[in-house]
């Protein structure tokens, strides 16, 4: 749209002559505004097409769609706070251990504290930073109530969490998760529901899509879970492991926990046996299953993690999804070169003359002047053991460098 265009839309004369549209059209040329308070009638003006044209923060405001939570009053809070700070100061025990460095911090206590306090709120700033809740809800978000714990379990006793967005390999994420949660307490209250509850868990990929960039690929579905207890829950989409792509970089694997306000019938996402590696039955999209069920369920918990290629995917492209590797690799444009200049000052003069040559022939140039130096059978000569100390005289000084790195074996010969 013109300016004058705009000037008429916002009820503004766009017939102005002399002082003011010349003040105007310098306010605001070029899309730069000048500093400081604008001189005269223009300030008025530029106010109103501002006005007019201003984002309504109504409609870019984001929606929060999770759980609220009940906090007590901060009177409360500072008293349990104050109380314990007296029962931490006057314990002799513990000034005794703390005197004699034996007073041990039980890690696990400081963990869960941090989870019931802060760690939600910190999840929820980091999904924000690697971009889950515009991929997955778009404007909306939420808050996590309810704790999930996930762990791939690898040889032995070990596990891989998942934390806040860490990296596990492919290789470590072949079978499904262990996973865990409070599933019997009130996501509001945190005390005890007093009766069953039902949860889904989907866990989705919004990068791994091949066909369309705005879907997802749905790795784990599992719906009308009772009472926390993951393995009793409906099963609707088997876990498939994440698969991304050499060359393409790090991928996100997102699990969000849903808490149903009562048993679903959620047969219409259910994956056949035999589609379990077609990846176009497994398209979704967490937006549009939200929004068809926002009445019956509300996100309550998050979790995501990192992973990106490595050679297990090979064999899984082949023997599982059944179709052949994709490989990913940067397309660098050919880099610019000027015209050759008949004088190239302060330039190396071979060098210069191999930039607008057949790189091939270069190549070629270089290695069979490698090779002649070489013995098939002892190997390369020799250098020289003093190189510096022998006078190189009566040369250019183009040549000089170049003479000057054979002895040292650096430059491009090496590269061959």
């Amino acid at each position: 749209m013109s300016f004058s265009n705009l000037l008429m839309k916002s009820g503004l004369n766009p017939g102005l002559r002399g002082a003011q549209a010349g003040v105007l059209v310098a306010a605001t040329r070029q899309g730069h505004t000048i500093r400081g308070k604008a001189p005269g009638v223009a300030r008025s003006l530029e106010q109103r097409v501002r006005e007019e044209t201003a984002t309504d923060p109504e409609v870019v405001a984001r929606i929060n769609i999770g759980f609220p939570q009940l906090k007590e009053s901060r009177s409360a809070q500072l008293k349990k706070r104050l109380e314990h700070l007296k029962a931490q100061r006057t314990s002799k025990q513990l000034e005794q251990l703390a005197r004699s460095n034996k007073l041990i911090i039980d890690l696990e206590q400081v963990q869960r504290t941090y989870v019931k306090t802060t760690g939600q709120h910190d999840l929820r700033l980091l999904a924000d930073h690697y971009g889950i809740f515009e991929h997955l809800f778009g404007s909306a978000y939420f808050v996590p109530r309810v704790p999930l714990s996930i762990n791939y379990q690898l040889e032995g006793d070990s596990l891989a969490p998942v934390y806040n967005g860490n990296v596990i390999k492919p290789a470590e994420a072949t079978k499904a998760p262990q996973i865990s949660f409070e599933g019997q307490l009130d996501p509001i209250t945190g005390q005890p529901a007093g009766q069953d509850t039902f949860w889904t868990l989907v866990a989705s990929n919004p990068d791994a899509h091949y066909t369309n960039g705005k879907a997802e690929c749905l790795h784990w579905f599992i719906a009308n879970i009772p009472n926390g207890k993951v393995s009793d829950g409906e099963v609707l989409a088997e876990y498939l492991p994440p698969f991304p792509p050499r060359g393409l970089g790090y991928q996100r694997m997102v699990f969000v926990l849903y808490k149903q306000q009562a048993r679903l019938d959620l047969g219409s996402y259910q994956l056949a046996t035999g589609d379990y590696s077609n990846l176009e039955k497994r398209t979704f999209s967490t937006l549009d299953f939200y929004r068809q069920h926002q009445e019956q369920l509300t996100p309550a918990g998050l979790a995501f993690y990192q992973t990106n290629w490595d050679e297990s995917l090979t064999q899984f492209y082949h023997d599982v999804l059944k179709r052949k590797e994709p490989v990913y690799e940067y397309d660098f444009p050919k880099p610019y070169l000027a015209d050759q200049k008949f004088f190239p000052l302060k330039q190396p003069f071979n060098l210069y003359m191999d930039k607008h040559r057949d790189q091939k022939q270069v190549n070629k140039e270089y290695l069979e002047r490698k090779l002649a130096k070489t013995h098939p059978f002892e190997g390369p000569e020799q250098p020289l053991r003093f190189p510096n100390a022998h006078p190189i005289r009566d040369v250019p000084s183009w040549l000089k460098t170049e003479i000057r790195k054979q002895r040292l074996g650096t430059g491009r010969v090496q590269d061959y």
